[in-house]
């Protein structure tokens, strides 16, 4: 499918749009009352049923699915087709409990490679290009994902996946390929790895990158693009929803991430009480599934944190870029605080690196926090005097800005574990 044109549906009016989302929503809400018993028993519980939708504003009106339901029908209990139906099956990493399983059918692959093409395609890829994913390939989705999505859109893509580096610097050098598709955070390390070998990254055939799979701020955008040739462009997606490519950024605004609404229908609430909120306001992100066979979800919260704000490079609307889940948000001592703003903070000092880690403890009764940073690879050695002088900086700034103190650790270049995947950037010791 070597097609770089828009769709019709990228450029349809918001009416049109409207029409065929009720008429998907409908389909939807029905496949998944008459084929999964959680979703029945819900929609009895809140008094609903699918026949109650008569406009897309009746969706506030059914239950939210969240990752508890997924947990507690685990492995496939949520699945709305017969197993014989079932071609592939994916899993998040369960490192805060059991995984959250997600199924496919063949036309949920076909879905999933449609808008992964679309998405590639909006972040700049063109005929001849070729695609170097390195996100982890297995049960994660981010591997596949962009591989089917690279294959569907007809540009050549090379398998890597995560980890070996040093190896994936090398075939840069050699394959040179033009995009590549990564998290923000094992770029960076990529980006260390080619100074270490002597190569100077502004100078490599990377002309884009799309980064997802983990929150990231405009400043960590700055200096990636600062430190590379590429332009670096926010892609956004979850497993249960489908995947990466439910939102992605376009190269000709990069001001958001445009929501693929003719598959996935958007919602902002508020993360205590869930009441929707209007357009523009900050709260959390919820997805109703409209095409989807195996895995339907309704009213799916996400936690993560955004707003949705009127289509720019496309008719369909754009969530603003995620830089926090409200599951990631720490509360020290009465306040909370995301890690994306101290990753703010850490990113103003130029002499320091972009790789961090927040340590929380409670050694007595009152939260201690500890901010791990190391110096610009780059830049060379940094003497006592200026790590001191470093710390006491960005303990300053978090201070100030954030209103706790910290002690902040400048540690030698590489010190701080570097992800293959996702960053760990808390470790909370606190009893629980």
């Amino acid at each position: 499918m070597k097609n770089f044109t828009l769709e019709p549906i990228e450029k349809a009016s918001r009416d049109e749009l409207a029409s065929l989302q009720l008429q998907r929503m409908r389909n939807s809400l029905r496949h998944a009352f008459d084929n999964v018993p959680r979703y029945r028993d819900k929609f009895n519980a809140a008094g609903v049923h699918p026949d109650d939708l008569k406009s897309l504003a009746d969706l506030a009106k059914f239950p939210f699915t969240t990752k508890a339901d997924l947990r507690e029908t685990y492995p496939f209990g949520m699945f709305a087709v017969p197993m014989d139906r079932i071609v592939r099956i994916h899993a998040s990493s369960g490192t805060t409990g059991k995984p959250t399983v997600v199924g496919y059918t063949q036309k949920d692959i076909d879905t999933w490679a449609d808008v992964m093409a679309r998405s590639i395609r909006a972040a700049g890829a063109r005929p001849g290009d070729k695609l170097h994913v390195s996100y982890g390939y297995g049960l994660f989705t981010g591997g596949l994902g962009a591989h089917y999505g690279g294959e569907r859109l007809g540009i050549a893509v090379i398998p890597f996946g995560g980890g070996q580096t040093e190896r994936q610097v090398q075939l840069m050098a050699d394959f040179k390929p033009d995009i590549i598709m990564v998290t923000p955070s094992y770029m960076l390390a990529i980006v260390d790895e080619m100074e270490r070998q002597g190569l100077d990254a502004r100078k490599s055939s990377l002309r884009l990158g799309i980064f997802g799979a983990e929150p990231w701020t405009h400043e960590m955008r700055s200096a990636i693009e600062s430190r590379t040739s590429l332009n670096a462009i926010d892609i956004y997606g979850l497993s249960e929803v489908i995947g990466p490519g439910v939102a992605q950024e376009c190269i000709e605004t990069k001001d958001g991430l445009t929501v693929w609404e003719d598959h996935f229908y958007p919602e902002i609430i508020d993360p205590q009480t869930g009441a929707v909120l209007p357009d523009g306001e900050f709260g959390e992100l919820v997805f109703t599934s409209l095409t989807k066979e195996a895995l339907p979800v309704v009213r799916y919260r996400t936690r993560d944190l955004t707003r949705l704000l009127p289509g720019t490079a496309r008719t369909m609307r754009r969530i603003e870029k995620i830089t926090g889940r409200s599951d990631d948000m720490l509360i020290i001592r009465g306040v909370n605080v995301f890690p994306s703003q101290v990753e703010e903070l850490i990113l103003k000092q130029p002499r320091l690196a972009p790789h961090y880690q927040i340590e929380v403890t409670r050694p007595d009764k009152l939260d201690e926090v500890v901010v791990n940073v190391e110096p610009r690879q780059d830049l060379g050695t940094m003497n006592a005097a200026d790590q001191n002088a470093e710390a006491a900086t960005l303990a300053h700034a978090i201070k100030t800005f954030i209103g706790i103190s910290a002690a902040v650790r400048v540690q030698s270049v590489g010190a701080i574990e570097r992800s293959l995947g996702k960053a760990k950037r808390v470790v909370d010791r606190r009893p629980r």
